[in-house]
C-alpha cells in the first residue's frame, strides 16, 4: 500500500492508496490537525492507529510513502519516521524530485510542494489551461498552462486566519459558526460576519479567477482544500471539486520516482 501524506500549517490530510499502476482510487482518508513539535515517534503511532482502522499493520503493509509538507520539523520527523518504523526512502517532494511538470516560477524553489501536487493532480484529470484554488491555510490560486507548465498563480490570506484577525482586533465581534448565512444582506451581526467571509471570498474567487483568465484565456477552474464544500457552490467561476487533489497528485509523483 501507498502512504501520501499532506502536511499543512493548520491540518495534515492522510491517504491511502493501492501502491501500482491499478491504484488511482483512494482506499480511505483521513484529515488532522497539525502538530508542528510531534516527534517521529508519536507520527508512528498515530498513524499505525489510523491504519488499524482499516486492517492495515504501517510495518508490514505500507511498501511506500510519498509526502508534501510545509512544515520543515516535520518533514525532518517523517522522513525518520519512515527510516526507522518503515525502512522506507520516502519521496518527499521538492528539490530534485521528478514531476512531469515544468516551473516557470522565477525560483521554482520557492513554490510550495502542495502547489506542485495540486497542479500535477489536476493536469492529470483535468488537461490544461486549468486554475486550482485551494482553500487552506492560505487561499492559493495556481495555474498550469495548455501544455501542462506550472505558471504561478496568487496567494490570499485563508479565511480562518481573516476571520482569526477579525475577532482579534475587533473587541466588539464574537466568533461565530463558519456557516451560509440566510441572506447576502445579514440581519444579525453574526449573519453580516457569515455573509462577508462566505459569499466576501466568493465574489474574491470570481473575481480572481476572471483577472487570471483574462491573461491566460479560458480554463477549467478546480477547488479542494478543507472549506472548498463552502465556498465553491457559492462561486460561478468553479466548475469541479475535488477535495483529494493533493493526494492525488501526490501518487502520481511518487510513481515517477518510486524505486521497484
Amino acid at each position: 500500500m501507498l502512504l501520501v501524506i499532506d502536511v499543512g500549517n493548520t491540518q495534515t490530510v492522510v491517504g491511502l492508496y493501492e501502491a501500482g499502476g491499478q491504484g488511482r482510487e483512494l482506499v480511505d482518508h483521513w484529515r488532522l490537525a497539525t502538530r508542528s513539535d510531534a516527534t517521529s515517534d508519536e507520527l508512528a503511532i498515530t498513524l499505525g492507529h489510523l491504519l488499524a482502522t482499516v486492517d492495515m499493520d504501517m510495518a508490514s503493509d505500507i511498501t511506500g510513502v510519498a509526502i508534501s509538507s510545509g512544515v520543515p520539523a516535520l518533514t525532518f520527523e517523517l522522513r525518520a519516521m519512515c527510516e526507522r518504523y518503515l525502512e522506507i526512502d520516502p519521496v518527499i517532494l521538492g528539490t530534485g524530485v521528478k514531476t512531469g511538470m515544468p516551473v516557470l516560477y522565477d525560483n521554482p524553489r520557492e513554490v510550495g510542494a502542495d502547489r506542485i501536487a495540486n497542479a500535477v493532480g489536476a493536469f492529470d484529470l483535468y488537461g490544461g489551461p486549468t486554475i486550482v484554488v485551494d482553500f487552506g491555510t492560505a487561499t492559493t490560486f495556481d495555474v498550469i498552462s495548455a501544455s501542462g507548465e506550472y505558471m504561478g498563480g496568487a496567494i490570499f490570506p485563508g479565511i480562518e486566519i481573516s476571520m482569526d484577525a477579525l475577532f482579534g482586533r475587533a473587541a466588539a465581534l464574537r466568533r461565530v459558526e463558519l456557516s451560509e448565512p440566510r441572506s447576502v444582506i445579514g440581519k444579525t451581526t453574526a449573519e453580516s460576519v457569515q455573509s462577508g467571509a462566505i459569499y466576501g471570498y466568493s465574489a474574491m474567487v470570481d473575481g480572481m479567477c476572471e483577472r487570471i483568465q483574462e491573461e491566460l484565456g479560458d480554463a477549467t477552474v478546480i477547488s479542494t482544500g478543507g472549506l472548498a464544500s463552502l465556498i465553491g457552490p457559492n462561486t460561478e467561476s468553479v466548475e469541479q471539486e475535488e477535495p483529494w487533489l493533493t493526494l492525488h497528485g501526490l501518487r502520481l509523483i511518487w510513481e515517477k520516482n518510486r524505486r521497484d
